[in-house]
């Protein structure tokens, strides 16, 4: 199977999670351990570039570590406010992922901390969500057809698609040093923004020699010598797990909650996708291309943090919380109106005064400009 051209594949290469979010102060990151360069077979940016639209995987397991350092404000209770995915706390420090994959119907992650360890597995139209430091499990049974792209969480392919979808006249693409990656010999291809309103300084992905699937993905901030971003495999096996990873056998005690099936109207978003998670009211578009693609949500008083003030019922989980880390953001003004900033080393979001959220890997002039439409 193409693994450029099933996104569910996708999922499970990279352990990434890509685009803008906002959750908490990072810890320092500091680069993965590196063996001497091998000494591989010459090949242009355009070969890898085919090298990796054209391989296939049939199975995969591994480790990965993720770090990251994105420069986030540290201002109290941020990740709290954030809401409770778990698996967006990747966004901040160092994290360890076992992962397996054996075709789109088996797929399994866990994110492995030192609290515990909570597992997503799809075996079939089967999901299963266990948090062992809870005991306690979700199941969900998938649709034949269509939704189960959601199914499991983003992994440095998904990663490697989305920064090769920018891949245009305003991307110089060249190839990198050869390196080794979880034993393994890899090329690098390295894709750098021409955009000066990108934040994003180069994006480096690590591509095994033999498989040519991406063993490490690195995003490097405008003005950084280290990545904001980084994770990559430290072991890693191409061969097909053994059925028995994608089961769930419950724990004694487990308390398993029963989740209704998704349905997925034609024509509609995938349940989990960014639309589920914005405040009801929300009109959402995006403005520019590639590097540099602001997006533009008008969100509805209510939607805002503390724009709930003044209702008759309770206010919304997490809105005083929400609320405390608009006021703690520092106010900006221009001929685009007034609002607050809120920006990291990757990514700029500006909250306006008048409803509007405007997020971009672009600097806060760009949303600004943005703004102005």
């Amino acid at each position: 199977m193409s693994v450029l051209k099933n996104r569910a594949v996708l999922r499970w290469l990279v352990p990434v999670t890509a685009g803008v979010a906002v959750i908490g102060g990072g810890a320092a990151v500091g680069t993965f351990a590196a063996d001497a360069e091998p000494a591989l077979p010459p090949r242009t940016a355009a070969q890898l570039l085919v090298d990796l639209q054209t391989s296939r995987l049939d199975g995969l397991s591994g480790t990965v570590v993720q770090r990251a350092d994105l420069g986030l404000p540290q201002i109290a209770n941020l990740a709290g406010m954030a809401g409770g995915d778990e698996l967006t706390t990747m966004l901040t420090g160092t994290h360890t992922l076992r992962v397996w994959y054996s075709g789109q119907d088996r797929q399994r992650v866990a994110l492995l901390d030192t609290l515990g360890e909570r597992d997503v597995l799809r075996n079939g139209r089967d999901l299963w969500v266990w948090d062992s430091r809870t005991n306690t499990a979700k199941h969900r049974t998938l649709p034949e057809s269509g939704a189960a792209e959601h199914a499991v969480p983003a992994t440095p392919a998904e990663a490697a698609e989305q920064a090769l979808a920018a891949v245009d006249p305003t991307t110089a693409v060249t190839v990198g040093r050869s390196a080794r990656v979880a034993g393994r010999d890899a090329y690098e291809l390295v894709l750098t923004p021409r955009d000066a309103d990108s934040l994003v300084h180069q994006v480096r992905i690590a591509l095994d020699a033999k498989e040519h699937v991406p063993l490490r993905f690195e995003v490097l901030a405008d003005g950084g010598d280290r990545p904001a971003f980084e994770l990559a495999f430290t072991q890693v096996d191409f061969r097909r797990p053994d059925a028995d990873q994608f089961r769930f056998n419950p724990p004694p005690g487990v308390t398993v909650t029963e989740e209704p099936a998704d349905k997925l109207p034609a024509g509609k978003h995938r349940p989990g996708g960014p639309a589920d998670k914005l405040p009801a009211g929300t009109d959402l578009r995006t403005v520019g291309t590639g590097w540099t693609t602001v997006l533009v949500a008008r969100v509805d008083a209510a939607g805002l943090p503390g724009g709930a003030k003044g209702g008759d019922g309770p206010a919304p989980a997490g809105a005083e919380a929400a609320a405390g880390l608009l006021e703690a953001l520092p106010k900006v003004s221009g001929d685009w109106g007034s609002g607050r900033l809120f920006s990291g080393r990757l990514f700029s979001v500006l909250i306006t005064d008048d409803g509007r959220v405007l997020a971009g890997l672009v600097t806060p002039e760009r949303l600004y400009q943005a703004a102005r439409g």
